[in-house]
């Protein structure tokens, strides 16, 4: 009996637990940071370092935003990949094991 991964299903779980991880963990991070950095540069009352700590604030926002979307629009580009029949034969696998590896149920296939 094959789990939809291929046997794989552990190392997809653990990758699926990473990116969550870096997905919301680097944004707090890097929304943390800039903020620091612009309490910083406030509390000094030097407009020219409030100016460069503005901008790397809106550099971490952006920077933080693109970390939280790529993984959801990477798999909005698979899935239209797998809607329309390219590649492979059983071009819903890779979303089977997905879906699989983010619970505890395996599917199967007999």
């Amino acid at each position: 009996m094959l789990d939809a991964c291929g046997g794989l299903l552990p190392i997809v779980r653990i990758l699926r637990k990473v990116i969550w991880y870096i997905q919301i963990l680097v944004p707090i991070g890097l929304l943390l940071y800039g903020s620091i950095d612009l309490g910083r540069a406030v509390i000094a009352s030097d407009e020219k370092e409030v100016k460069a700590a503005q901008s790397r604030l809106i550099k971490r926002v952006v920077y933080a935003a693109v970390v939280f979307l790529v993984p959801m629009l990477v798999t909005l580009v698979m899935n239209i990949v797998a809607g329309s029949g390219a590649g492979d034969s059983d071009t819903t696998s890779w979303q089977n094991c997905w879906r699989a590896s983010g619970s505890q149920i395996v599917i199967t296939r007999k």
